[in-house]
């Protein structure tokens, strides 16, 4: 009986065996994809399409920018995730939490002396505090590449979130952007994506080869020209001799150009980039946003610019597969939002000149690839001068989120704030640090900017401000430390215009 079985049933590798030739297949289709993809184009000569097939082949297999001998490239499964992002305050060992006390200190329970003893996370995510459900959103949308909107009052960590993003979104293979010349259509320059660095070993195969034309050309040239002036003293007719070889000389001149203009133009270059890249845009005209094409004050007698050299890229095309980040969001006119909208729809954008004045504007090259995630963010007032078809976009493909600008007030929340000061001093980088009084100060303020009881505010932007001045304070007393006097006098320096304004007012009013 169990020999009939044993017959029967199909050996353990068999299915195996199956699979990895299934694997083989797959990567073999992908191979011939790729190489579609990063073939040539049709007006290069034999010896250039050569060298650029070498140069492919070279890199076919390896991730772009990566050595052969580098670790696989990290899984989605690194991706952190909430609960492994800033939840707890690390110190150093030998400072400890006393929960009993933790309710009724100012600090939490934590047991320092000044905030040196505060270990500051490294990554940007762990540092942001209070913002829970936003920094929550933020790793579901890099995971997934989805656009978020974020908004609420300044000082709320929505810059802080979309650099963060940059370095949770998964690790892809980021590519090199290309610009060529067009021979049928010089105003319609072609467009060809390449992996990270190879743009750069291109780019020098091009200049090596147009180096050595015209080195041949230079050669062919002083031949030519001394057979005609050999030629002229024999016939005894220099002068003829030498307007003769002046106009083989400007000859040669002319058409040199046409040889400097093969070589492709790199609009963007990610050969040094290690994370996924991020364009802050904020407040960005059109011609820096969606690209632009330089102007040619010589459009004509040999003395033109090629228009593919003119070619400049925009932020959306720099943040390919990376994030663009758009604060204040509604100081963006109203067609520069249309095309941005453009943009995210179709995930390619073509580069065409701004200004209907100047010559680039006939210039518009072939779709360039901008598949990039984008973070607006803006004050409650952003929403109403935003496109309404844009706002769509981004909540149909993404999230929208409000940030909190008060907190519930609790030890965790206070030990978090102690290691916000810690933070503020380590990035400021030439404070003292905060004594133990000077910290609960500093909460106690806090607590008096919430405007509700029993909470704290997060408006980090304001309250560092009053971190850094206690700093400075300190620093020009040559002191170590800052204390709480250094901080209840930063207070002071620290008014706003208008708190100074109504003191002011108050004084005179006094008088009388």
């Amino acid at each position: 009986m169990s020999n009939d079985t044993n017959v029967d049933d199909p050996p353990e590798d068999a299915p195996n065996s199956a699979s990895s030739e299934k694997r083989v297949t797959e990567q073999e289709r992908s191979e011939e994809r790729r190489g579609d993809r990063s073939s040539p184009e049709e007006e290069l000569d034999d010896d250039r399409r050569e060298d650029v097939d070498d140069l492919e082949e070279s890199t076919d297999g390896l991730r772009p920018g990566s050595d052969p001998d580098d670790d696989p490239v990290t899984s989605d499964d690194e991706i952190e995730t909430v609960e492994d992002l800033g939840s707890t305050v690390d110190v150093d060992p030998g400072v400890e939490i006393d929960e009993e006390n933790a309710e009724d200190d100012l600090l939490g329970g934590l047991q320092i002396d000044s905030t040196a003893d505060i270990e500051v996370p490294d990554r940007l995510v762990d540092q942001v505090i209070g913002q829970d459900e936003a920094r929550d959103i933020i790793i579901k949308a890099a995971k997934q590449r989805r656009h978020v909107m974020m908004i609420g009052s300044p000082g709320t960590g929505k810059s802080m979130l979309a650099k963060a993003m940059s370095q949770l979104l998964p690790q892809e293979d980021l590519q090199d952007v290309l610009v060529y010349h067009n021979p049928d259509d010089g105003n319609e320059p072609k467009v060809r994506t390449v992996p990270a660095g190879k743009g750069e070993q291109i780019i020098d195969a091009h200049k090596e080869e147009a180096r050595k034309r015209n080195q041949m050309r230079s050669i062919l040239m002083w031949i030519i020209i001394a057979i005609i002036i050999g030629y002229a003293i024999l016939a005894m007719n220099i002068l003829l001799g030498i307007l003769a070889a002046g106009i083989v000389w400007l000859i040669f001149r002319y058409t040199s150009r046409g040889t400097d203009a093969m070589v492709p133009n790199m609009i963007v270059d990610n050969g040094d980039q290690r994370t996924a890249p991020f364009e802050d845009a904020t407040g960005a005209h059109a011609g820096a946003l969606l690209g632009d094409v330089r102007h040619d004050p010589f459009q004509s007698g040999g003395m033109e610019t090629p228009s593919h050299d003119r070619v400049e890229p925009g932020s959306i095309h720099k943040s390919n597969k990376g994030v663009l980040f758009v604060d204040e969001i509604n100081t963006l006119d109203v067609r520069t939002q249309q095309k941005l909208m453009t943009a995210i729809q179709e995930g390619e954008f073509s580069i065409t000149g701004q200004s209907e004045r100047s010559s680039g504007a006939m210039v518009q090259t072939e779709p360039v690839p901008c598949d990039f995630v984008m973070i607006a963010a803006g004050n409650l007032d952003a929403m109403e001068n935003m496109h309404p078809a844009l706002r769509s976009r981004i909540k149909g493909y993404g999230y929208e989120v409000y940030m909190d600008d008060t907190i519930e007030d609790t030890p965790e929340m206070r030990r978090k704030y102690a290691r916000f000061i810690a933070q503020e001093v380590e990035r400021d980088g030439r404070l003292p640090h905060f004594e133990r009084e000077a910290v609960e100060e500093l909460i106690l303020e806090a607590k008096r900017r919430a405007g509700r009881k029993d909470h704290l505010t997060l408006l980090f932007r304001n309250l560092g401000g009053l971190v850094r001045v206690a700093g400075d304070i300190a620093r020009a007393e040559d002191r170590d430390h800052t204390t709480r006097d250094d901080v209840l006098q930063a207070k002071e320096r620290s008014r706003s215009i208008e708190q100074q304004l109504a003191d002011d007012y108050i004084e005179r009013r006094k008088d009388y």
